[in-house]
């Protein structure tokens, strides 16, 4: 499985380098592959959530913290659909580029946390946070050459700390590490509406099929 993402990385990066270089590519090709990505992202975020589910301690859902802790929530974003199409294009492609920025380095310390994770299936855990960097940077990369094609407002970023707080014994491992990523499976799944949203303007659809 990692393999051929690593090939779909590699074939979507050089896509889109051959468009920064000829602008031979539609926009529409590159935002489809785009969020083809951000699909891949979101879809492995629920894979990896289920797997931690398999083993995970009765008390950790009563002291789980709320989404609304999430270090992401400060950054305003459209709750539904229906918001996200009232949204310009410039902000949305903001909004997706500013959440993966904000995840670069909690994604680091899921990697470096999953290898003293108290969970039988560790190993598998780390390898799919890997996954999950790997489609993250590459998806990163691409939305930095799709905004360079817009207004210049999609090449705001808004900057989200993370402090790392995966914690020490047992429980807190498993806890604060299974809420940082559920956060990150929320906000995969932000960014694949916002790109999805964008993919369907750029085709020109009517806005209720998108």
């Amino acid at each position: 499985m990692a393999h051929r993402g690593t090939n779909g990385s590699k074939l979507f990066m050089t896509v889109l380098c051959m468009v920064a270089v000829c602008g031979a590519i539609p926009i529409t090709d590159l935002l489809d592959r785009a969020s083809q990505h951000s699909d891949k992202l979101h879809s492995l975020s629920t894979i990896l959530t289920q797997e931690l589910d398999s083993h995970f301690p009765p008390i950790g859902r009563v002291i789980m913290p709320r989404p609304s802790m999430c270090h992401t929530s400060s950054l305003e974003t459209p709750t539904d659909k229906d918001q996200a199409l009232q949204v310009s294009e410039a902000n949305l492609m903001s909004l997706a580029r500013s959440l993966l920025q904000a995840w670069m380095d909690p994604l680091v310390v899921l990697s470096t946390s999953a290898h003293t994770l108290p969970h039988p299936s560790r190993n598998s855990i780390f390898n799919k946070v890997q996954e999950l960097q790997e489609h993250s940077k590459n998806l990163g990369d691409g939305l930095n050459i799709l905004s360079g094609k817009m207004d210049p407002m999609a090449q705001t970023i808004s900057y989200l700390p993370y402090s790392n707080n995966i914690g020490q014994d047992k429980i807190s491992k498993l806890t604060n590490f299974q809420f940082l990523l559920s956060c990150f499976r929320r906000d995969s799944h932000k960014i694949d509406s916002f790109l999805k949203v964008l993919r369907c303007r750029a085709a020109k659809m009517q806005p209720h099929l998108c």
